[in-house]
């Protein structure tokens, strides 16, 4: 299956620039997927390439680090097609085969969250790590949370709904932590960055599948996604979310 990336809202399309609505000024050009037809780029020759599927919720978050920091003309983004990847990927790029990968300074990286923290530490740009312990503790605590939180919002799509419900109820306890500001440590952070592409996909999946609204009863996080919602690095990598569901349907054999 061909996934195609339609971002929302409308602002980004490959390849030809989308009307803008106001206030947004800028127009980021996203490359073409590759599939099993097509050449690799011109490997370890000295540029920094980000490997992705447009699809991925854990390369989206390697994506969205990669926005936020402002490195879209340092680091080139390579999307693939998980359905029909290029076989050069495994054999050149990265044994595992998933995604996201990044290739720097001639050697490559994987594991999203990983990532994360390589970003943070190896590249230029605002730092997404508060230096504040107490939530350097907590984000330490929200990223080894997040493997659970993800299986159970996955879990809840193939059968019972408990477990999303603590999951979600975990979120909007931690909204309640620090009161700098509406983001899981207060300021925007690789809390979020690990969580949003989650929180996206459950959001349309379990309503859509499951007649399930994540943010009832809960207003932290109905406010949590609003303000995602305006981090422009974060928006530029969502996809419509009716192809999420569609993805999601496919996977799992809805």
């Amino acid at each position: 299956m061909q996934y195609h990336h339609r971002p929302a809202p409308s602002i980004f399309k490959r390849g030809i620039p989308a009307p803008l609505p106001a206030p947004f000024i800028n127009v980021q050009v996203l490359p073409p997927t590759l599939t099993s037809n097509s050449d690799p780029p011109q490997l370890f020759d000295g540029k920094t390439r980000l490997f992705i599927a447009y699809i991925c919720p854990y390369a989206q978050r390697a994506w969205i680090i990669r926005n936020a920091k402002g490195l879209q003309d340092k680091i080139e983004l390579v999307p693939l097609n998980l359905e029909d990847r290029p076989a050069w990927y495994k054999e050149k790029v990265y044994p595992a085969n998933k995604v996201p990968a990044l290739e720097h300074n001639n050697k490559v990286i994987g594991e999203s969250l990983d990532l994360l923290k390589y970003f943070e530490t190896h590249f230029e740009g605002p730092s997404f790590l508060p230096d504040d312990p107490a939530k350097k503790e907590f984000a330490e605590e929200l990223l080894s949370y997040s493997d659970s939180f993800n299986k159970a919002g996955f879990t809840a799509l193939k059968g019972d709904i408990k477990d999303a419900d603590a999951a979600f109820d975990y979120i909007e306890t931690a909204l309640s932590k620090f009161e700098d500001g509406p983001f899981l440590l207060g300021q925007f952070s690789l809390a979020d960055i690990a969580y949003a592409p989650f929180i996206e996909r459950f959001d349309a999946f379990l309503s859509e599948l499951k007649n399930y609204d994540i943010t009832a009863g809960r207003p932290k996080l109905k406010a949590y996604i609003e303000d995602l919602n305006k981090i422009e690095a974060y928006k530029q990598t969502r996809i419509d979310p009716k192809e999420n569901v569609a993805a999601m349907k496919l996977k799992f054999g809805l």
